[in-house]
């Protein structure tokens, strides 16, 4: 009934808005006949679609339990037992380990050696192996790895990066790796948690194009060899093995390769990720194995790695909204707290809104992906808006706090820093 209602009145609307700008009515003078006809039918219209609202609204009871009937699955954006605990977990440890390194790490520009110990503690690794290998994974994970990207960043996003670099690793060996490399490097991650992962995506070319690469992989008496260079790669120089993308024969690829002399390192200190301790790798003639068979999707693959890139975006995006809050109630000019300026209100505000618009793109993305659906789509729509609207937050966050700002006093201008990676950094980690 309330379906009929609304289609009559729309066509009643549509209908007057046409008549209003006919000649006809004022030749034939029936302007005013016909509006006022319109306008009461209009009126009628409300009145009955008005009755019908309040006959539901008598009925709620009802209502509510036809809905309590329907499987929850329908459209449900709760998270489950096990994710609401990933999640809980990883914020405590963002708040009590990562956030206190986050400002030394970034300043010395090295990666904290206790957060390897952590790692092991937290038995992060193993959230990204199959069970039958004693991790804990699903055949796919994707929504909760999205989930613990986004919850360490709250600490800091350059140690979440690194934490999160060999897991990423697993999770594309595990979902992409052919019965050759799983039964390879599967078993090896089990066996020794030191064993210590990377991506080579990124290459020294002006806004680079992931699909097309100068690195070139060579066939040569069945063995695959890697030419080429490779940059910002997260903790190259303690990394055992390398996932690393390339040309092959007109087509991009991914390749695994261990670390050996034929690979060149050499360091690349960026803007932002310094507690990642980026580095260019030179590849020369170095030995791989292809990472994937006939099914391997390269478009997939690195629309996995940008959704993970994003999620880490707003976990630091929801960390400079917090300390935006908190400095805002705490910093007073003429008697009061400056967040009862509107000015600084609606770009806190805004902040918000812009977080909840890339958190629903990204979930949207990871659900689709998880389902098995197509989701190339929604995660390069995601990709735009974090792109944007992170390095947007991240410089309303210096802006808030004025000159503390632009000091090291306070994390902003750390987080704005490595929020701008966001929208440079290709693939670097995988969902």
């Amino acid at each position: 009934m309330t379906n009929m209602v609304n289609k009559a009145q729309g066509f009643g609307l549509s209908l007057i808005t046409k008549m209003a700008s006919s000649d006809v009515l004022d030749q034939l003078k029936l302007r005013k006949f016909v509006e006022k006809s319109l306008f009461q039918g209009s009126k009628a219209g409300y009145k009955t679609l008005s009755k019908t609202q309040k006959a539901f609204k008598t009925n709620k009871d009802l209502h509510k339990q036809r809905l309590n009937n329907q499987e929850k699955s329908l459209f449900d954006l709760s998270y489950s037992e096990d994710q609401q605990m990933t999640i809980d977990t990883m914020s405590q440890f963002a708040t009590d380990i990562l956030y206190p390194l986050a400002a030394s790490a970034d300043q010395n520009e090295t990666f904290p050696t206790e957060l390897w110990q952590y790692i092991e503690e937290l038995g992060l690794n193993f959230y990204a192996l199959p069970e039958a290998l004693g991790g804990v994974a699903a055949e796919k994970n994707i929504l909760s790895n999205v989930l613990i990207a986004e919850h360490l960043a709250k600490g800091d996003f350059s140690l979440a990066a690194g934490m999160l670099s060999t897991f990423s690793v697993i999770n594309a060996i595990t979902q992409w790796g052919s019965e050759q490399v799983q039964a390879l490097y599967l078993n090896s991650f089990a066996q020794a948690s030191s064993i210590r992962a990377s991506f080579a995506i990124q290459e020294v070319t002006p806004a680079f194009n992931p699909y097309q690469l100068k690195t070139q992989a060579i066939s040569r008496d069945g063995q695959y060899f890697i030419q080429g260079e490779k940059t910002l790669v997260l903790l190259a120089e303690s990394a055992d093995i390398f996932l690393v993308n390339a040309e092959l024969n007109g087509q991009a690829e991914v390749f695994i390769l261990r670390r050996d002399e034929s690979i060149q390192f050499k360091k690349s200190p960026a803007m932002g990720l310094k507690a990642t301790e980026t580095a260019t790798l030179i590849f020369n003639q170095t030995p791989a194995l292809r990472l994937g068979d006939e099914d391997f999707n390269y478009t997939a693959f690195l629309d996995l790695g940008n959704l993970m890139w994003c999620a880490m975006a707003v976990g630091t995006c929801e960390a400079v909204k917090k300390y935006c809050i908190e400095y805002t109630n705490e910093r007073t000019a003429f008697g009061e707290p400056i967040s009862h300026r509107q000015s600084v209100a609606f770009m806190i505000a805004d902040m918000a809104i812009e977080i909840d618009a890339m958190r629903m793109l990204i979930l949207n993305a990871a659900s689709l992906a998880e389902s098995g659906q197509a989701f190339h789509r929604e995660a390069y729509l995601a990709r735009l808006l974090c792109a944007e609207k992170a390095m947007r937050i991240g410089t309303d966050g210096v802006q808030i706090l004025g000159g503390h700002g632009f000091t090291k006093e306070h994390p902003v201008e750390r987080w704005y820093r490595d929020l701008r990676a966001t929208a440079i950094v290709y693939s670097a980690l995988h969902a």
